[in-house]
């Protein structure tokens, strides 16, 4: 179901000034993670992206386009002069809250995306992100070494930097020295030195990370491996006493392994400092307003082909596999069905969603693995090994929490069907 930050009146009679404060106000309270403010041919389109799904929620004429362009600009510092060249700013809405300003030429004009970012909002923590237990565990375990890589991998978007962050807020500020290196910095931690990529002043990850560790640190955070280099010095910081977090571009938790081969990285110097691999996506919400649902036999099929063999076999395992795995719950195993929910489609949650949740995969580099990674072996290798040391995949999870009434079936289909 469609809204509107203004009526068609609104959006010809509005001042820019109030079309944008209408705007960002409706951002805040929906949750939108970027507004798109695009040229078209005959009018100036504003769509938001809400729980990862990017929607129209209004538009202005075409020459109201550029005075609101413009205006975003002042906000964020910029050149209004200069249409030609993109452009990148920060503004600093009320409440403490950072967004983003891209702006790019493109035939029909400039367009702009905001991006919100976090400010000084509560974080979740490692238990309110709703991994499986199991990955918890592992999590923590790595958390309580003193060195090592930690690496999380994900589509942008994703929530990697807010595992990231859940998992620093595990640490203790007071006797361990953090420094973090991010483009943009997007929460804001007591307790952690944050730095800002600066491309423009010299400050790239490579440049900074290798400042950082001039500062005497005790745990580095790198907000992603773009390069060799990158990933080099990632991995030199590691074998020197240093606990590194970062994050990396590859579709699964096993493909991290051999995407840092590609980059150079020695196996041996990789099979001695990963710790623990995490893939993650994230799928919409049920809203609270739902309906139970029967699967039907396709999604019958696809629940019993990826956890059947997981899911409790018996009404006496219900309460145990529940509390190994961590999910609330769980029906017994069912080649007849299972008992879904679908939300109700309506304005405060189009198409019966509100809210995201994360799907995960969680390694541990242990010493079968090394050897799997000095050995060279292909991402479909290591998770075919992963999977029977208790690794959940990411449709697993996925399929555990359609079971359990936090997602549908379809929605992981449409996150994670590129995946096993």
């Amino acid at each position: 179901m469609k809204e509107s930050v203004w009526t068609d009146e609104e959006g010809k009679t509005e001042t820019v000034q109030n079309l944008i404060e209408k705007l960002f106000s409706y951002a805040m309270d929906r949750g939108v993670s970027d507004i798109h403010a695009e040229p078209l041919d005959e009018k100036f389109r504003i769509r938001c992206r809400r729980d990862g799904v990017l929607q129209s929620v209004g538009a202005i004429r075409k020459e109201k386009g550029k005075a609101f362009i413009n205006r975003l600009k002042v906000m964020a510092a910029l050149d209004i002069a200069d249409a030609r060249r993109p452009q990148d700013g920060r503004i600093v809405y009320k409440e403490g809250i950072d967004m983003r300003l891209s702006t790019m030429p493109t035939v029909r004009g400039e367009k702009a995306v905001i991006r919100i970012l976090g400010g000084s909002r509560n974080l979740p923590d490692l238990d309110s992100l709703g991994m499986d237990k199991r990955a918890v565990s592992l999590i923590r375990k790595s958390l309580r070494d003193t060195k090592g890589l930690i690496i999380i991998c994900g589509p942008t978007g994703s929530g990697k930097t807010t595992t990231l962050y859940a998992a620093l807020r595990e640490i203790d500020k007071e006797s361990v020295s953090i420094a973090t290196l991010e483009d943009p910095v997007e929460y804001k931690m007591d307790g952690v030195n944050q730095i800002q990529v600066n491309v423009d002043a010299g400050l790239t990850f490579a440049a900074g990370l290798r400042s950082i560790l001039r500062q005497d640190p005790d745990v580095v955070m790198v907000g992603e491996i773009r390069d060799a280099e990158t990933a080099n010095l990632a991995v030199q910081a590691a074998l020197t006493g240093h606990l590194v977090f970062s994050t990396l571009h590859t579709n699964s938790a096993a493909g991290i392994l051999p995407r840092l081969l590609d980059m150079g990285i020695e196996p041996y110097l990789l099979a001695s400092t990963l710790n623990t691999v995490i893939g993650q996506r994230l799928v919409r919400r049920v809203a609270p307003k739902r309906e139970a649902v029967h699967s039907n036999e396709m999604e019958t099929k696809q629940i019993n082909d990826l956890v059947g063999n997981i899911l409790p076999q018996n009404q006496q395992q219900v309460a145990m596999v529940s509390e190994d795995l961590g999910y609330t719950g769980l029906p017994v195993v069912n080649p007849n069905g299972y008992t879904l929910v679908r939300g109700i489609d309506d304005r405060e949650t189009p198409g019966g969603y509100k809210g995201r949740a994360g799907l995960y995969e969680t390694i541990e580099v242990d010493d079968d693995i090394q050897k799997m990674i000095t050995k060279r072996a292909t991402s479909s290798e290591i998770m075919k090994l992963a999977r029977t040391k208790g690794t959940l995949t990411m449709r697993q999870d996925g399929m555990m929490k359609a079971l359990t009434g936090i997602t549908t079936v379809s929605e992981v289909n449409r996150v994670a069907s590129d995946l096993t």
